[in-house]
C-alpha cells in the first residue's frame, strides 16, 4: 500500500529495509545477525521466507521474524517475497537471479514512495543474473536505472574517511578520457549535497585528487589537471564550494590532511580504495550518492565458501546499518 512521503517524514521511527542479495551468499546470514541500533530504528528485511527460516536453522538460530505489515512497528520484520528456489548455501542457482531482482524491485518501490527512510544492500552474485539472462552490470547501475535513470556517484566510507570515484571501474588506459568537466562538476556537486544534507556537515571542505604523479608537476607529467581538473574546482570555488586540489595523490591522505578534508574526490578506482581499505578493511561502506535516497551497502561479495558456516565477518554490514541510520536521521531532520 502506497503512503505519502510528508507522512512518512514525519513518522517514527526510522524504518530501514534490508535485501540479502545472493540467497547462496552470506547475506542472509548477515542480514539475520542484524540488530537495531537504537529504539527509535526498525529494520525490515525483504527475502524470501523459507530461504531465512533454512538459514537461521542451519546457523542454529531460533529466533523467528514478524512478518511485516506498514501499519504496525516491530523493531526487525520480514517483508516476504517468494521465489528463491534453491536456498542451498553456497550453491549459486541461476533460477533465484528473477527473485533477487525481485527483492530490489520492492525495496526501491518502497524507498520512492517514502515507505522505508533508508536501504541497506548485500552482496548480490552479478555472474548468476545475467547467466539467467539479464543485463546486470551491478547493484548501483540497477538502482538508479530503476530510481529515473539518475546519474549514481559511489562513496567508500570507513570511519571519518570518506572517498568518493570520479570513475569507477574502468582499464587504466581508458580513464583520462573519461575525466571531463561535466563529470567532475556532477561528481563534485553531489558529495556536496550529500555531506550537507546526510552528515550534517554545514560547509564541507573536499579534497581534489589530481590524475597524474605529483598532479602533473606544471604540465610536464601530463595536461589533465590544468585543462580539466583546475577548471572544474574553481568554476565551482566560485559559486561557494570549498574545494582544494587538484592533489598529489601520494600526499593527499597523510593523517594531518585526513583531518582536514571531510572527503576526497579521486580519479579513478585504485588511487583512492586502496588507502580507505588499508585503513579499514573489513568495515568499509559503498554509498551511493546521486540516488532520491539513501543507500549503502556492504564492501565484500558473497563469501560462497562462508555462507551458513557461522563465520561470516558482519562488521561492513554492521557499518552500513550503522551509517544508513546516520543519514537517515540528517535528512529526516534538515526537512523539518
Amino acid at each position: 500500500m502506497s503512503r505519502s512521503v510528508s507522512k512518512i517524514e514525519h513518522r517514527a521511527p526510522l524504518r530501514i529495509a534490508v535485501t540479502p542479495g545472493e540467497p547462496a551468499g552470506i547475506g542472509p546470514d548477515l542480514a539475520l545477525s542484524l540488530e537495531c541500533p537504537d529504539q527509535d530504528v526498525e529494520l525490515v528485511l525483504i527475502a524470501d521466507a523459507g530461504l531465512m527460516a533454512q538459514r537461521a536453522a542451519l546457523l542454529g538460530d531460533s529466533g523467528s521474524l514478524t512478518l511485516y505489515a506498514p501499519t504496525s512497528h516491530a523493531p526487525r520484520s520480514l517483508l516476504a517475497i517468494p521465489g528463491c528456489i534453491n536456498a542451498a548455501a553456497g550453491k549459486v542457482d541461476a533460477a533465484n537471479a528473477r527473485y533477487v531482482l525481485d527483492t530490489l524491485d520492492r525495496a526501491i518501490k518502497g524507498c520512492l514512495e517514502g515507505e522505508f527512510d533508508a536501504l541497506v544492500t548485500g552482496p548480490v552474485q552479478k555472474s548468476a543474473i545475467n547467466a539467467a539472462g539479464y543485463s546486470f552490470t551491478g547493484h548501483t547501475e540497477y538502482l538508479a536505472l530503476h530510481a529515473g535513470g539518475v546519474k549514481p556517484v559511489m562513496m567508500l566510507v570507513s570511519g571519518e574517511l570518506r572517498v568518493v570515484l570520479a570513475t569507477t571501474h574502468l582499464p587504466l588506459a581508458a580513464v583520462p578520457g573519461a575525466i571531463s568537466r561535466p563529470v567532475l562538476t556532477h561528481v563534485i556537486r553531489e558529495v556536496h549535497r550529500t555531506l550537507t544534507a546526510d552528515y550534517g556537515i554545514a560547509h564541507p571542505c573536499i579534497g581534489v585528487c589530481g590524475l597524474n604523479p605529483h598532479a602533473g608537476e606544471g604540465g610536464y607529467l601530463g595536461r589533465e589537471e590544468i585543462e580539466v581538473i583546475a577548471p572544474a574546482v574553481e568554476a565551482l570555488v566560485s559559486e561557494g564550494l570549498r574545494l582544494e586540489g587538484p592533489l598529489p595523490a601520494d600526499t593527499a591522505f597523510t593523517p594531518r590532511l585526513r583531518k582536514r578534508y571531510d572527503a576526497y574526490v579521486s580519479m579513478f578506482h585504485d588511487q583512492g580504495l586502496p588507502v580507505l581499505k588499508a585503513v579499514g578493511f573489513g568495515e568499509a561502506v559503498n554509498v551511493t550518492l546521486g540516488l532520491p535516497f539513501i543507500r549503502t551497502s556492504v564492501d565484500h561479495g558473497t563469501a560462497l565458501d562462508l555462507a551458513g558456516t557461522g563465520r561470516a565477518d558482519s562488521g561492513s554490514f554492521e557499518a552500513a546499518l550503522r551509517l544508513a541510520v546516520q543519514m537517515a536521521r540528517h535528512r529526516r531532520a534538515r526537512s523539518g
